[in-house]
């Protein structure tokens, strides 16, 4: 079995990370956009994904976190502690909103088929025995200048030490198969394969997390580094 060494994060980094806010959505939506652009909600544009993040950050179970450098957000990662409560949350709020914002994409039989099958999505992608396994890592993207500069590491590293500190004893994340660079970033974190299912037409792979045992993670601790104070969290 692989022995994983602890992130060290650095201090540098982590200040620009903060808690994503409505002010960021326009931006959060255009990188969502430029990185998966092939992905079901990419094709319904960018106002659809405007009026999601919305609902998203107006719900208890949503956590999103932007990278911010010399004023401008470079990079985010979103997640929840429930995914599939969060998003009836959103729909039934904001489900005419969403339904406008996205009728332009809604005219492709393909994407109607593919957001038609979106409620089985919850279903499929869980995990023989690990029905327990509520927490989701669910979309991230970063600009081209960041490549090399471990803020991806970082931005995990945030997003998994608050669920942890939320209550959460394992996240899943799901990406194709043959998204060979996802999969090895995946397994270098300790992710743990759970098998595959088929969705939206493609082959996925659905990997799980435990925090207690993984060793590049340490429980969450409030007062160290002194850059994470300015998070504020409920």
């Amino acid at each position: 079995m692989q022995t994983l060494r602890p992130f060290e994060p650095n201090p540098e980094v982590l200040k620009r990370i903060r808690l994503m806010c409505h002010r960021d959505v326009r931006r959060v939506a255009f990188l969502h956009h430029q990185a998966m652009g092939k992905s079901l909600w990419a094709q319904l544009g960018q106002r659809f994904l405007r009026e999601i993040y919305r609902g998203m950050l107006d719900t208890p179970q949503f956590l999103g976190f932007v990278y911010e450098e010399d004023g401008k957000i470079e990079g985010f990662i979103a997640g929840s502690t429930e995914t599939s409560e969060m998003m009836k949350k959103v729909f039934l709020k904001r489900g005419h909103r969403l339904g406008l914002a996205g009728v332009m994409g809604l005219r492709n039989p393909t994407v109607l088929k593919h957001l038609l099958e979106t409620p089985f999505y919850f279903r499929n992608s869980n995990a023989p025995n690990s029905d327990s396994v509520s927490a989701e890592s669910l979309f991230c993207s970063f600009t081209p200048k960041l490549r090399g500069k471990r803020v991806s590491g970082h931005i995990n590293k945030v997003l998994f030490d608050t669920l942890w500190y939320k209550g959460q004893r394992q996240v899943k994340i799901t990406t194709e198969t043959d998204n060979t660079g996802a999969n090895r970033q995946l397994q270098s974190w300790g992710f743990q394969n759970q098998g595959t299912f088929h969705f939206y037409g493609k082959e996925m792979v659905l990997y799980v997390l435990d925090f207690s045992t993984c060793e590049r993670l340490q429980r969450f601790d409030w007062t160290v580094p002194q850059a994470w104070k300015h998070f504020q969290f409920n």
